[in-house]
This record gives structure tokens, C-alpha cells and sequence, in this order.
């Protein structure tokens, strides 16, 4: 039987590698096995990263609620009580679109939670009851 070589297979995938690994601080960009072990770990990064992207950024809209309630006069989570009580489903982003883009929309959402805004049970009223 006829010996195959995959010498031409090998290069590309060395060329596929290398060129995947392109930009990174020395020697993984230029030797083979380290550019491996360096994909292997930015893959991972990449992959996890993606995850903690959409954490990150539901807490930048609730920073952004937050500083827009309180120039309204009310606090973030009494104003997210204040929605849930009045029954207001918008969620946290489309919430903080509205407080940047439309200030007098977001203004009057608030007026609604600050109305409804629910008794805070306190261990004394929750005795009595």
C-alpha cells in the first residue's frame, strides 16, 4: 500500500493557526504550539465573556435608572416596586432607553410608580395584621 503524507494538510492547519493567533504578544504568534495553547485560552475567554456581556450590561441599565430616578425624587427599587404594583411589564432596558432618549415619557412612568408605590411592611404592621 502507498504511503500518504499530510504534509501539505499539516502546513495548513499551521497556517490556519498562526493566522488565527495573528496580533498576540510574542512567541504565540509566531510558534505553533504556543499559538495553540493561546487560542485555547482566548476561545475561553471569548466564550465566557459572551455570558458576562449581558450581566454587564443589565447593570448599566440599572445605573441609569438609578440616576434618572433619583432626579425624579424616588429611589430605584421603589421605583421598580412602584411598577411592578401598577403593573407596568417594560423591562430594565427599554426603561433606560426611555429615561436617555425620552426624559418627559420616563418622567411620567415615574409619576405612575411614585402614585402606586406600595406599603413597605415594617415588623410592627406585620404583627398587627
Amino acid at each position: 500500500m502507498v504511503r500518504i503524507k499530510t504534509n501539505v494538510y499539516s502546513h495548513k492547519r499551521k497556517k490556519r493557526v498562526l493566522k488565527e493567533a495573528k496580533g498576540q504578544f510574542g512567541d504565540r504568534s509566531k510558534r505553533y504550539k504556543e499559538a495553540i495553547k493561546s487560542l485555547i485560552g482566548s476561545r475561553q475567554y471569548a466564550y465566557f465573556d459572551r455570558k458576562k456581556k449581558k450581566s454587564e450590561y443589565r447593570s448599566l441599565w440599572i445605573i441609569r435608572l438609578n440616576a434618572a430616578c433619583r432626579e425624579s425624587g424616588i429611589t430605584y427599587s421603589r421605583f421598580v416596586s412602584g411598577l411592578k404594583a401598577a403593573n407596568i411589564t417594560l423591562d430594565r432596558k427599554v426603561l433606560a432607553d426611555l429615561a436617555v432618549t425620552q426624559p418627559e415619557v420616563f418622567a411620567q412612568i415615574v409619576e405612575k410608580a411614585k402614585i402606586l408605590k406600595p406599603k413597605l411592611a415594617t415588623k410592627k404592621t406585620a404583627k398587627k395584621e
